[in-house]
C-alpha cells in the first residue's frame, strides 16, 4: 500500500465511517421567541444580531432553543468566558452548532484538531502549530500580503462601484494561507464553495452536508498525496512529517487541521477585513480621521474586531448539571457568542459604540481560553495591511447601496457581498 493509499484508507475508516452520531430534522424557520427558540441560521440574526443580543442579555442572559436537539445561548461575557475555561464540564468535540452531532468517541481529538481537540491531546496538537504562527513568522509574509493586496486594487482601478467583499477582503486570507499550505492560488474559488459548505449549510439534510464535507476532504487529501510525492517547505509537508509520541500524525488529524487552518483562516480574516470596510464606508468621520492620522489604525483595528468580532465557537455539555440557574442536559449545545461577550456593558465601557480610539480592549475576538485563536498574529497582519493598502489607495468611499449589503448566515460572521463607491 502506498503512503496515499494509507492516508486515504486511514481517512476513511476514521471520519466516514465512524458511528454516525446524533441527528436533528430541519433547524430553520421563524423564531418565535429569542429566548425559548434562539437560531444563528436565521436571516434577521445575519443581518444584525446585535440587538437581539441585547436584549436577551437584559431579559434572559442565557437563552434557550430546542432547535438543534437542544441548546443554550449565553450573551454575558462573564459566561461566555467561563463556558469557554471550563474544559471539565463542556467539550469541543464539535465546533459549529448544527443538525448532526459527531459521537463522543470523536473526542479527544475531534474532526479538526486542534480546534476540536479536548484536554490533554489539545496541548500537544495545538504546539504542533506554533512555530508556523509566531509574530516572527508572521512578520516574513507580511511583504507579499502587502503586494498581493495591492494588485488587488490595481484590478480595482477606474471602476466606479466595486465589491470590496467579492473583489478585495475574501482574496487575501484565501492567498495567504493557500501560500502557507502549499496550495495552487488559483484553487481560490474552490476555498469559497468549501467555506459556504461547511460554515453556512447547517440546514442541510445530513447526507447531503456529509457529501459537501467530503468533497473538501478529498481535496485535502489530493494536496497530501502531492506533498507526500514532492515535499516542499510548506505547512502541508510539515504536517505529514509531524509526530506526536514518536508516531506521525493520523492521516485525519493531517487532513483535519489543514481543514481548519482553510476554513477558518480564510472566513474569519475575509470577515473582520469586510467588516472593518463596511465600518469605514457608513462611517465617514472615522474613515477620514484613519486617512488623516494612519498612526491610529492597529487600535481602530482592536476595535473593529470588538465590535464586529467574527467568530462564534460552539460547545457540547459532557453530563447532565445545573448551570448559572439551568438545567443542561448532556450533549447540549452551548453556542459560544464572542461577538455578544464582546459588546456587554458589564466588561465594556460604551459597549453598543465603536470608539476606534479604545486604549483598554480586552475583547474576545480571538476566543478565550485553551482554544484561543493560534493564529491571531497572521489574522492582525492581514487585517491591517489590508485596510492600510485599502485607505492609501481608496481614502474616499461609500456604501453604493446599503440594501445591497449581504452578510454570512451561521457562525462566522462578515460581508458577503459589500458594494462600495469609490471616490
Amino acid at each position: 500500500m502506498t503512503v496515499d493509499d494509507r492516508f486515504r484508507q486511514d481517512y476513511q475508516d476514521t471520519v466516514r465511517d465512524r458511528p454516525p452520531g446524533v441527528r436533528n430534522e430541519i433547524i430553520t424557520g421563524p423564531v418565535s421567541d429569542w429566548a425559548t427558540d434562539f437560531s444563528h441560521a436565521e436571516p434577521e440574526w445575519a443581518a444584525d444580531p446585535y440587538p437581539i443580543q441585547d436584549e436577551l442579555r437584559s431579559r434572559c442572559p442565557i437563552a434557550r432553543t430546542e432547535r438543534f436537539g437542544g441548546g443554550w445561548l449565553p450573551t454575558r461575557y462573564e459566561d461566555v468566558a467561563s463556558i469557554a475555561y471550563d474544559t471539565e464540564r463542556f467539550s469541543s468535540r464539535a465546533i459549529i452548532m448544527s443538525n448532526f452531532r459527531p459521537p463522543k468517541e470523536a473526542a479527544p481529538v475531534g474532526g479538526s484538531p486542534p480546534i476540536s481537540s479536548d484536554p490533554p491531546f489539545h496541548h500537544h496538537a495545538r504546539k504542533l502549530l506554533l512555530p508556523a504562527f509566531t509574530k516572527s513568522a508572521v512578520t516574513q509574509r507580511e511583504e507579499a500580503t502587502r503586494a498581493f493586496c495591492h494588485r488587488l486594487i490595481d484590478a480595482l482601478e477606474g471602476k466606479e462601484v466595486v465589491d470590496a467583499a467579492r473583489d478585495y477582503a475574501q482574496h487575501i486570507p484565501m492567498r495567504v494561507i493557500a501560500d502557507m499550505l502549499g496550495f495552487p492560488p488559483e484553487d481560490g474559488p474552490r476555498f469559497r464553495v468549501f467555506i459556504e459548505n461547511l460554515l453556512e449549510g447547517i440546514n442541510l439534510p445530513p447526507e447531503e452536508r456529509t457529501a459537501r464535507v467530503e468533497s473538501l476532504y478529498d481535496y485535502l487529501l489530493d494536496q497530501i498525496r502531492d506533498h507526500v510525492e514532492r515535499p516542499r517547505d510548506d505547512l502541508t509537508t510539515y504536517l505529514v512529517d509531524a509526530e506526536l509520541g514518536g508516531q506521525k500524525l493520523h492521516p485525519s488529524h493531517v487532513a483535519g487541521t489543514m481543514a481548519l487552518l482553510l476554513i477558518a483562516g480564510i472566513d474569519t480574516t475575509w470577515s473582520a477585513i469586510g467588516a472593518s470596510l463596511w465600518h469605514l464606508a457608513r462611517t465617514p468621520a472615522d474613515r477620514e480621521r484613519l486617512v488623516a492620522d494612519p498612526g491610529l489604525l492597529p487600535t481602530a483595528m482592536e476595535e473593529f474586531l470588538r465590535a464586529y468580532a467574527p467568530v462564534t465557537m460552539a460547545r457540547l455539555v459532557r453530563e447532565d448539571m445545573r448551570w448559572q440557574g439551568v438545567d443542561m442536559k448532556a450533549d447540549d449545545w452551548i453556542l459560544l457568542s464572542f461577538p455578544a461577550a464582546n459588546r456587554d456593558p458589564a466588561q465594556f465601557d460604551r459597549a453598543g459604540e465603536v470608539v476606534i480610539d479604545r486604549e483598554v480592549n480586552r475583547h474576545a475576538a480571538f476566543g478565550l481560553g485553551i482554544h484561543r485563536c493560534v493564529g491571531s498574529h497572521l489574522a492582525r497582519m492581514e487585517l491591517r495591511v489590508a485596510l492600510e493598502v485599502w485607505l492609501e489607495r481608496f481614502p474616499v468611499f461609500g456604501l453604493a447601496d446599503p440594501a445591497a449589503v449581504t452578510w454570512a448566515t451561521g457562525q462566522v460572521r462578515g460581508p458577503r457581498t459589500l458594494p462600495l463607491r469609490i471616490g
